[in-house]
């Protein structure tokens, strides 16, 4: 909050603001100098008018001046909340207008940095879409092979109360006999199935990173 329109520009120098809410009549600069000079040394702040005494020309003076609203007391609550969306909508829709500058900057840098930033996104992009595709397969081998792991776990906890060496011995090669048995088809079908992907995997790789080696 500022006194008047001198201590308000002074404010605006040191620190940035969102939005300006003014009066009109002020002691010194009125409210319409004031959205005048704050639109002429930072078009991109939005500034909203706030008076009891508004004529057809202040208002048309100030929407020359480019403010966001011109609003009449005596003011409710949902007249300032919906006039200060406005003016932040306003706001960052003009911040967004200065990224030119920024993109004229950056076309300066040399060729090389652009193709560097270029490159991890390419990377990202094929990393999720293998993860993509990878992910059903994935979800299949953790349910199939779950269970498996679970009983293992019990039968092996339970060989382990066995009365001796010999019996647990038979009972752990016993085990791991029907563990590959059970396994034997799921691996084969992993590689069925996960073959095509590896190999279109290896193609995307060796495209790629084969040609920027190359270059």
């Amino acid at each position: 909050m500022a006194h008047n329109a001198a201590e308000a520009l002074e404010r605006m120098r040191k620190s940035e603001y969102d939005v300006v809410y003014t009066d009109i009549r002020m002691p010194g600069m009125d409210g319409l100098e004031l959205a005048e000079k704050v639109k002429a040394r930072r078009p991109w702040t939005p500034v909203v008018i706030v008076t009891g005494h508004g004529t057809v020309d202040n208002e048309r003076r100030a929407m020359d001046a480019g403010v966001t609203a011109f609003l009449h007391k005596p003011l409710s609550p949902e007249m300032i909340e919906d006039s200060a969306t406005e003016a932040l909508q306003q706001g960052m829709a003009a911040g967004t207008q200065r990224a030119p500058v920024a993109a004229e900057v950056v076309q300066l840098e040399p060729a090389p940095v652009a193709v560097e930033a270029i490159t991890p996104v390419r990377e990202s992009r094929l990393k999720n879409v293998a993860l993509f595709l990878a992910a059903p397969f994935i979800g299949l081998v953790y349910a199939v092979f779950m269970p498996i792991v679970g009983l293992g776990v019990l039968v092996w906890m339970a060989g382990k109360e066995l009365a001796t060496p010999q019996q647990r011995s038979r009972v752990m090669r016993g085990l791991t006999m029907m563990a590959k048995l059970a396994a034997a088809p799921f691996i084969g079908l992993g590689f069925i199935v996960l073959g095509p992907f590896v190999a279109l995997g290896t193609l995307l790789w060796v495209g790629l990173f084969g040609s920027k080696a190359a270059e």
